[in-house]
């Protein structure tokens, strides 16, 4: 075999020409072998198409756009552009799950053109009843002779400002039927510190609030033993500013377990938990009767104005802030609002520092449909209400194709019915100094009996 392999090394090579030759045969060769299995690959691949089409590829899709039947209207050219015919057309007959409507409209047994402003509303009626029944809350006692009473205890004066939400509740709580001294019997425990209060006391202000939240709950967790059943998994407190999102970064517990009743309700930040915590509306109180005006009579698209605090501000302002239809302020306005927001068939509210401000409940106090630029916001009693069916919900990345979405609403009707639904639902979002049923009060009060089932006391 070696002298095999040696005669064959050692003998002279062929001539150019027939090495070419060679070369040539060999490649034809190859190039038939290769020819011949494609063609018979893509036969095989074309009968698999036929019995398997290949799925179309779509767009990314975010929910809140494509949840809706005229946002997604807008978008129509990208699924078109990928969708084959015959899945178009079946997609279009497909109805969306807001197209579904509830035949029980709010405050009508007759009006089955609407939709509902409740996910549910036959379960709400029965658990709210039963909720009116049951429940009960054990606020931690303290006396006017405290040194911070005028933090724990309810103000004598009536609330006021941007973040009178928390005031109100806890005013509400100490004069309802839900308050008991019996802390055996209690669902939940409530923790009245004001996050309002402590920031304008000179004695903590903001700096200090962690540190005396901190020391609040080491002091009733070692004298009382309520704390310490649940890890405080059966304990809540209300906070309409910002600096409560903060509050709880000394008493980790609170942040982890406690319920947390909130207006700055932002998902995307460390410290709020959707679905153990809550978000509540942030209202501005107003006196006397309510002004209303008919859609007719509001002239103008949309509206908004406000500091520009926040790259969606100023997004919204350089796209349409010279439309004529569209009226986009970069400041607050030198005269009141109101006249803005009852001319306005859509109300603007978009995040700033941070992603709530009262301008939701504005809107729906003057009858105005909002329109929702806040990205990660857990909107106030999403649990209960159905927001598609009186606002519209949009990501801060579709500020440009705002306007097409609001005037398909307005031509296709769907204006009205969202303008409807906001007369219905302006009872939820007002409060009031003695509570009314369905009001503000009572719908935090909701969303706390919903989470209190969550908490497995092992006494």
């Amino acid at each position: 075999m070696a002298a095999s392999a040696a005669s064959f090394l050692s003998s002279p090579p062929p001539s150019s020409l027939q090495g070419l030759f060679f070369l040539l045969i060999t490649t034809s060769v190859c190039f038939f072998l290769y020819s011949f299995s494609s063609i018979k690959l893509d036969n095989i691949h074309h009968q698999e198409d036929l019995i398997h089409p290949p799925k179309a590829i779509l767009p990314l899709q975010q929910p809140h756009l494509h949840n809706h039947p005229f946002i997604s209207q807008a978008l129509d050219l990208q699924v078109n552009a990928v969708l084959p015919e015959k899945e178009v057309t079946a997609a279009s007959k497909t109805p969306l799950p807001t197209e579904k409507r509830n035949h029980e409209s709010v405050g009508s047994h007759n009006d089955d053109k609407i939709y509902d402003a409740f996910h549910d509303r036959a379960l709400f009626t029965e658990e709210y009843a039963r909720m009116k029944k049951r429940m009960k809350i054990y606020a931690y006692p303290h006396s006017k002779n405290e040194a911070f009473a005028n933090v724990l205890l309810p103000e004598d004066s009536e609330p006021g400002g941007n973040y009178a939400s928390e005031s109100y509740f806890k005013k509400a709580l100490f004069k309802s039927h839900f308050l008991t001294n019996d802390p055996s019997e209690a669902d939940l425990f409530y923790l009245p510190f004001s996050i309002a209060s402590l920031r304008h006391d000179k004695r903590v202000g903001v700096g200090g609030i962690k540190t005396y939240v901190k020391n609040y709950i080491r002091d009733i967790s070692q004298t009382y033993p309520f704390w310490n059943r649940t890890g405080g998994a059966d304990h809540f407190y209300v906070a309409c500013h910002s600096v409560g999102r903060t509050a709880m970064e000394k008493a980790v517990q609170v942040k982890l377990n406690a319920i947390q009743v909130v207006c700055s309700s932002s998902y995307f930040l460390a410290g709020y938990v959707s679905h153990k915590d809550a978000s509540i509306p942030q209202i501005w109180p107003r006196k006397g009767p309510r002004p209303t005006r008919p859609p007719s009579h509001r002239r103008n698209l949309a509206f908004y104005a406000g500091a520009m605090n926040s790259r969606v501000r100023e997004s919204l302002v350089k796209t349409w802030g010279n439309d004529s239809e569209i009226s986009v302020h970069r400041a607050r306005l030198k005269t009141p609002y109101s006249e803005s927001l009852l001319r306005s068939k859509f109300c603007i509210h978009a995040k700033g520092f941070e992603v709530n401000t009262a301008r939701i409940g504005d809107a729906l106090y003057y009858g105005c449909v909002p329109v929702v630029l806040a990205d990660h916001y857990d909107l106030p009693y999403a649990d209960i209400l159905n927001w598609e069916s009186f606002s519209v919900v949009l990501s801060a990345s579709d500020i440009t194709i705002m306007k097409r979405v609001l005037l398909e609403m307005v031509g296709s009707g769907e204006y009205l019915r969202l303008q409807e639904n906001v007369v219905r639902v302006q009872k939820h979002f007002q409060w009031h100094s003695v509570p009314v049923d369905y009001d503000a009060f009572y719908m935090v009060m909701y969303e706390l009996w919903l989470r209190k089932s969550h908490v497995n006391i092992n006494i």
